[in-house]
């Protein structure tokens, strides 16, 4: 049991720091995904919880990231940039 919980908690660890390492809002809010369905399926151990945090975690990441109006974008040769939103 003791080796589940710290495999989880790496687990954790490991989508947190892909978390910090993502560089445009796709990014983000794809890896704010991945830790909400991590942390919800730790949480409630049910695949309903996974759902429920995947969803709060991408919402959550994706208004975080664009709450000044701006997105980053990479275009076709890697680079990324900062412009406003396009739906804006």
């Amino acid at each position: 049991m003791t080796s589940m919980i710290v495999m989880k908690k790496s687990a954790i660890a490991a989508v947190a720091a892909l978390t910090l390492a993502a560089c445009t809002t796709v990014e983000k809010t794809a890896s704010g995904t991945g830790v909400g369905a991590l942390v919800g399926a730790v949480a409630t151990d049910s695949v309903g919880g996974a759902v429920v945090g995947a969803f709060i975690g991408g919402i959550g990441t994706y208004l975080a990231t664009t709450a000044d109006g701006n997105c980053q974008y990479r275009n076709s040769r890697g680079q990324v940039y900062t412009r406003r939103c396009h739906w804006r």
